[in-house]
């Protein structure tokens, strides 16, 4: 089923669809918030993943860090912001890293106001341009 919201540029919407697909995942990210658990990973991140049922597409883009990529597999930015803790990334410069734009880039943008919604607004959109 076609959802609307699917045409927003660069945006991965956390429905319940997306929630099921990412169920474990997102158990995998928030498990990271007990000390034992990033110690556990960060000691063998292919074991420690190996307790979890996750999709090959998942378990690489876990392991390949591919932050945009784990949001389209399903999983919650609140909760995959858990890994990226646990690699020293805050959540700004998370954000400059899944756009692309870097994380001085992105601090200015959003500083000036955020980005402006021309162009910005629908996928279709960008066919007329």
């Amino acid at each position: 089923m076609q959802k609307d919201y699917e045409d927003i540029p660069g945006t991965f919407v956390f429905d319940a669809d997306r929630s099921r697909e990412g169920y474990h995942l997102n158990q995998f990210c928030i498990s990271l918030r007990l000390q034992k658990n990033r110690e556990a990973f960060n000691a063998d991140e292919e074991a420690y993943l190996d307790g979890f049922p996750m999709t090959p597409e998942q378990r690489d883009a876990v392991l390949k860090r591919d932050w945009n990529r784990l949001l389209e597999l399903g999983g919650n930015i609140y909760y995959t912001s858990k890994l990226a803790a646990n690699d020293g990334i805050n959540f700004q410069n998370l954000a400059g890293l899944m756009t692309g734009m870097g994380v001085e880039a992105y601090r200015e943008m959003m500083l000036a106001g955020g980005r402006s919604p021309e162009g910005n607004r629908y996928k279709s959109e960008w066919e007329d341009k």
